[in-house]
């Protein structure tokens, strides 16, 4: 089976090398040519552009940064669909509401091509090693195709129903990160004004029922001083506005999300769109000047 990946970001990138080291014949694009080198060294080959890269294969992922983007290399001219063969499988990992994707696989579908939503859950740090927890949504039957592909890039694989369902899932867990994420650091700051220290306390934390996978990995890179998580401010605003529009069309009030979305807002504005996401809590760093470093924590993650 022949795959090709578009959108070789810090995610897309680190899933693309997951799939090229588990021995997948690959061709692989993106805007900037330059972040396909680590693919290119392992063996994967070069397309010109999307529609070039879907002429050559069976299947193709994408991982790209917005709705309006997934559509334009999808239906545009030098698309996806203006290369790939009736029969074909497109795997869509990229965060795309539920609305979009539904009415995007229908166009694919027109021209017999087949859709899957495989998004994934655990950090870009957790990508590189493949540990990254795959949702998928879409056909039974084309997920047992694809499906060594899919436990190549992560695992474990989670089916949570059609087309749409994973979309749903995807809002959810980024929606509980970024609410845990503003938590860890006001606990943090606490602990700090408290007279506490702060290696000792973070490890309390993550002993104790207040703990959270996000303070187990992202309250490290707050620690020390580097917030090098892999993911953008603009695109943590994105999803939590996904969450904000999935709460208001289900009629569920998001209270925590909504406080959460506005405080991301101003961190953006503070330190900007490409700003790591983690910089969120050092809006609060800023406002009491204090800062929240301590001793021993590397810099970046790994696992």
């Amino acid at each position: 089976m022949r795959y090709g990946f578009i959108g070789l970001g810090n995610l897309g990138g680190a899933l693309a090398l997951n799939l090229r080291r588990a021995g997948f014949d690959l061709t692989v694009h993106d805007l900037d040519a330059a972040a396909s080198r680590p693919l290119i060294e392992a063996g994967a080959a070069w397309a010109a552009s999307p529609r070039a890269a879907a002429e050559r294969v069976d299947a193709v992922f994408t991982c790209l940064p917005s709705p309006a983007v997934s559509e334009r290399v999808l239906t545009g001219a030098d698309g996806l669909l203006a290369g790939l063969k009736p029969g074909s499988t497109w795997i869509e990992t990229s965060r795309v509401d539920a609305e979009s994707i539904q009415r995007l696989a229908a166009i694919a579908a027109e021209q017999g091509v087949f859709t899957l939503e495989a998004p994934v859950t655990g950090g870009v740090h957790k990508a590189s090693s493949g540990a990254v927890a795959v949702i998928v949504g879409g056909e039974a039957q084309a997920l047992e195709r694809h499906r060594p592909a899919l436990e190549a890039i992560g695992r474990p694989l989670f089916h949570v129903g059609p087309l749409g369902s994973a979309s749903v899932m995807k809002v959810i867990t980024n929606m509980l990160a970024f609410v845990h994420l503003v938590a860890a650091g006001e606990a943090l700051m606490l602990a700090k004004r408290g007279g506490l220290d702060l290696a000792q306390a973070y490890a309390v934390i993550k002993a104790s029922s207040g703990n959270s996978f996000v303070h187990e990995t992202e309250s490290q890179l707050v620690l020390n001083g580097s917030y090098n998580v892999g993911f953008t401010m603009e695109l943590a605003c994105k999803d939590l506005g996904f969450a904000m529009a999935l709460g208001s069309e289900l009629g569920v009030p998001l209270d925590l999300a909504a406080i959460t979305a506005q405080t991301f807002i101003r961190a953006r504005e503070a330190y900007g769109g490409g700003a790591w996401s983690t910089q969120v809590v050092k809006l609060l760093e800023d406002a009491l000047h204090t800062d929240l470093r301590a001793a021993g924590f590397p810099e970046t993650l790994t696992a």
